[in-house]
C-alpha cells in the first residue's frame, strides 16, 4: 500500500504559554501537506488531545499549577504517522510532579487516527494476545509491580515505532511511581496474523 503524500510529513513545533508562563505547552503542527482536509484533520486532533490534557491534569481547576508540554515523533513514514504528547503538571506542596503520556497515531492519507482495535481484524482476541506478550516480558524483565498483572485494556495506551507496536502504561497503572513508565515493544511480525490490512500496523510489516 503506498502513499499518496510525500514521507514524512513536514512538522513544525508550537507553544502554548500562559502570561505568566506557568503554563507552556510545545506541540506537533503538520505543515504544507497536499490535502488541507487532511492536513487539519491531524492538527485538530493533536489540539484537542493537547487541551485535553491541560484539563484532565487540572489547569483550570489550579492555575498556578506548574504544567510543562512536550512531544516524540515515534514514526513518520510509509504514510503512518505516530506522535506521544507528554505533560508534566506540579501542585504546591505535592510530594513529586505528575506525568500523563499519550499517543496519536494516524494514517496521512486520510488523517484517520487508529484506537488500538483498529489495528486488529474484527473477532480476533487482540486483548488476550497482546497481553500474553507483554506478561512474559514483564516475567523476564523481572518487573516490580504494584498487583497481580490482568492484561491490558481494550484501548490501552501505544504507539508505533518502526516495525515495532509499543504497548505502555501511566505511572502508577501497574508499578510504583519509581519505576517510572512501562513499555513493551512488540514486533509487528509477531502479531501479523491478527493484524487488520490496511491498518498502520500492516503497512509496517511491508519492506521497501
Amino acid at each position: 500500500m503506498s502513499s499518496t503524500i510525500p514521507n514524512p510529513v513536514q512538522i513544525i513545533t508550537r507553544k502554548m504559554m500562559s502570561a505568566n508562563q506557568v503554563l507552556s505547552i510545545d506541540y506537533p503542527w503538520v505543515i504544507l501537506m497536499p490535502n488541507i482536509n487532511v492536513q487539519n484533520k491531524i492538527n485538530n486532533s493533536i489540539l484537542h488531545l493537547v487541551n485535553k490534557l491541560i484539563v484532565d491534569q487540572g489547569y483550570y481547576q489550579n492555575p498556578v499549577t506548574t504544567m510543562m508540554g512536550w512531544y516524540e515523533l515515534k514514526n513518520n513514514q510509509k504514510a503512518v504517522l505516530s506522535l506521544s504528547l507528554g505533560n508534566y503538571t506540579y501542585f504546591y506542596h505535592a510530594a513529586h510532579g505528575m506525568t500523563v503520556i499519550k499517543s496519536l497515531t494516524f494514517s496521512t492519507d486520510d488523517g484517520k487516527s487508529y484506537s488500538l482495535g483498529e489495528m486488529f481484524k474484527p473477532g480476533r482476541d487482540y486483548v488476550k494476545i497482546l497481553s500474553d506478550i507483554v506478561a512474559k516480558q514483564i516475567e523476564l524483565r523481572k518487573i516490580d509491580l504494584l498487583g497481580e498483572f490482568k492484561g491490558i485494556s481494550p484501548d490501552q495506551d501505544f504507539y508505533i515505532a518502526d516495525k515495532c507496536l509499543v504497548i505502555y502504561f501511566q505511572l502508577y497503572e501497574i508499578t510504583p511511581y519509581a519505576e517510572g513508565f512501562q513499555f513493551f515493544p512488540i514486533s509487528v511480525y509477531e502479531i501479523q496474523d491478527i493484524i487488520k490490512e490496511g491498518s498502520p500496523l500492516d503497512i509496517m510489516t511491508i519492506n521497501e
